[in-house]
């Protein structure tokens, strides 16, 4: 049988199973299934013609319900976050978790390293009893039995502060450091607390303002007395006193006199600055500061008694040679400014603004030893603290006149420290001299210091670039390098390379002219005279006075460190008080620049209020 395509259809022979199995099991023809007609259709075309390879793994697929993507890519984009996780995720957990420190602050500069050491020294000179963190361990409880002789004196006359290597009390250097240190502290409160000193600093000044306070009835509005001295000694006494004694302050047996003063216009004066100048310190002390500054007022009213202004060292043989007083009208100008500033009471700026004021005590009348800061002359101080009132509050008239000239005056006496108009000497290592190369000049040059520094952030604080000397204009700049040149010739930069601050540097004083300092601690009581041996040895201070700025150098230079010259080796309360005013004015630790307002807190508006709109006009 034929079929029509020409192939029979009769089937020969065989199982036909067989040959149906044979036909199943036949392969396709390669060459047909490789054929490019087939290379274009998609694996569902090509099943549709062949059955699937069995060898061949199918793709799997992971659905997200939006978009269906393959279980491979998904396992390795699991795995590439997961070590992505490792490499960088767990550093950074790492470092998060580690304890952030925050970068060292910058080392201190010398100013503020002899800072520290020069507050010490007023902890040193403490009398009375020591708190118990006083931090001198050499120095123990004295002078308890101080005034005690003095029944109208409650509680007598413990407390203050010793003057220099010796152990008396001298009540107006002692007012006068006060002064400074407060002022110091409200024009620099924020680098005092930058350096954590402003509390320490705060502790000294109450320690003599409570003192101060004790020398006369400050609980009263009018006195008649004040006390102005604890100790003493005559010019080579022979009998047992502060100076013809070489004693511990803890070993003390002799008399210790108090010296009263029915007259005392400088003294009172001075008091009266301290206490008003600590009650602005104290301003966060409500109680504490309104006794400061009535206290102040009280003692300043005394000052200014017309019947009663007699020196308070006039004729007295333990103050006269010591601490005289050469004026008080300085004094009245200096105190009614802080009285102004504590109080806003302008009874007292017009009185700091009388032409008598000035008048009287030659301010205008530019002698150069009336541009000399010190414990006896105020002048250029008080004529600085006004000329702030002038540069910052601007009041005008009738104050305007008097504040210009203070200014005037003041641009004057910083004129006079520069080496250009040889109004004082200069020694070859560069340090100014201002008591005519005598002795102990160190003290005024400190003050001096101060004052141009302080008056070159005033004008800085006012954006006043600077001052005229003369025809000549000198950038705030110059203050700043005459202040810093002065330091640094104190703390080691002269001719001996030696500092003159006791424990700054590698090189400093170590014979210094003190009592204490010089007297081993060990629990041995010298007596009056016995003590002289440590005066006389040629040994160095068994303990060392930090702190503590010496006399200083003479006009040429030269430093003797012997502990019976007293000229080069004693320290003072108020050279270490311009001391630390000078450092810390210098200073940049804390930042730079005064404090603009603080000292305002307590003045009233400088202007009359604006009166009220009249009246609606009615026909």
């Amino acid at each position: 049988m034929h079929n029509h395509w020409g192939g029979s259809l009769e089937l020969h022979g065989g199982d036909s199973n067989t040959e149906d199995e044979k036909s199943r099991n036949m392969e396709w023809d390669k060459a047909s299934i490789s054929h490019p007609h087939y290379q274009n259709l998609d694996e569902t075309q090509q099943s549709w013609l062949l059955w699937p390879d069995q060898n061949k793994k199918k793709k799997k697929y992971v659905d997200f319900g939006c978009v269906v993507c393959s279980r491979s890519a998904v396992k390795w984009t699991l795995w590439t976050i997961f070590i992505a996780f490792l490499v960088i995720g767990v550093p950074i957990i790492i470092v998060k978790s580690i304890p952030k420190h925050k970068p060292r602050p910058p080392p201190p500069d010398n100013y503020t390293v002899a800072l520290h050491k020069a507050l010490r020294f007023f902890n040193a000179q403490k009398s009375g009893k020591l708190p118990k963190n006083n931090g001198i361990p050499w120095r123990g409880n004295s002078g308890l039995q101080d005034g005690s002789d003095v029944p109208e004196i409650k509680g007598g006359l413990v407390g203050g502060y010793y003057d220099a290597g010796d152990n008396i009390k001298f009540h107006f250097p002692m007012s006068f450091a006060m002064t400074m240190l407060s002022w110091s502290v409200i024009e620099y409160e924020h680098k005092y607390r930058a350096i954590g000193e402003y509390d320490h600093t705060r502790e000294l000044i109450k320690w003599g303002t409570d003192y101060l306070l004790r020398t006369f009835n400050s609980s009263a509005t009018k006195i008649d007395k004040l006390y102005t001295q604890v100790g003493g000694g005559e010019i080579n006494s022979t009998t047992p006193d502060d100076h013809y004694c070489w004693q511990r302050p803890e070993d003390m047996d002799y008399p210790r006199a108090v010296q009263p003063s029915s007259s005392a216009p400088e003294l009172a004066a001075e008091m009266a600055a301290a206490l008003a100048s600590a009650s602005i310190v104290f301003r966060d002390d409500a109680a504490y500061s309104k006794k400061l500054s009535k206290g102040a007022e009280t003692v300043f009213e005394f000052a200014r008694e017309r019947n009663k202004r007699d020196s308070y060292s006039k004729g007295n043989k333990v103050i006269y040679p010591y601490y005289n007083s050469t004026g008080y009208f300085d004094e009245h100008m200096w105190g009614s400014a802080w009285l102004f500033y504590a109080t806003g009471n302008n009874t007292y700026f017009s009185l700091a603004t009388n032409q008598g004021l000035p008048k009287n005590s030659k301010a205008f009348f530019m002698i150069p030893d009336l541009s000399v800061l010190s414990w006896d002359n105020k002048l250029p101080a008080a004529m600085l603290l006004l000329t702030r009132i002038r540069l910052f509050l601007s009041p005008g008239y009738p104050y305007e006149d008097m504040l210009r000239m203070y200014h005037n005056v003041t641009g004057l006496t910083m004129c006079s420290y520069l080496h250009k108009y040889k109004v004082f000497n200069f020694t070859q290592g560069g340090l100014i001299q201002l008591n005519h190369g005598g002795a102990q000049n160190l003290q005024y040059v400190s003050n001096a210091a101060f004052l141009a520094s302080l008056f070159a952030d005033y004008l800085n604080a006012t954006g006043v670039p600077g001052w005229n000397c003369g025809s000549d204009f000198y950038p705030i700049s110059v203050l700043k390098d005459f202040a810093a040149s002065q330091m640094n010739y104190i703390l080691g930069a002269n001719p001996m390379n030696m500092s003159y601050v006791v424990g700054f540097g590698s090189k400093y004083p170590k014979h210094v002219h003190h009592r204490g300092a010089s007297t081993p601690n060990n629990r041995v009581k010298y007596s009056c005279t016995g003590g002289r041996q440590w005066l006389n040895a040629g040994t160095a201070n068994p303990n060392i006075i930090n702190g503590a700025m010496v006399g200083g150098p003479d006009r040429f230079d030269k430093f003797k460190d012997v502990r019976t010259n007293y000229s080069y080796t004693e320290p003072t309360m108020a050279g270490n008080a311009g001391l630390v005013a000078a450092l810390v004015s210098l200073t940049t630790s804390g930042g730079i620049g005064v404090d603009k307002n603080t000292i305002f807190s307590g003045v009233p508006p400088m202007y009359p209020s604006s009166p009220p709109p009249p009246p609606p006009w009615r026909p």
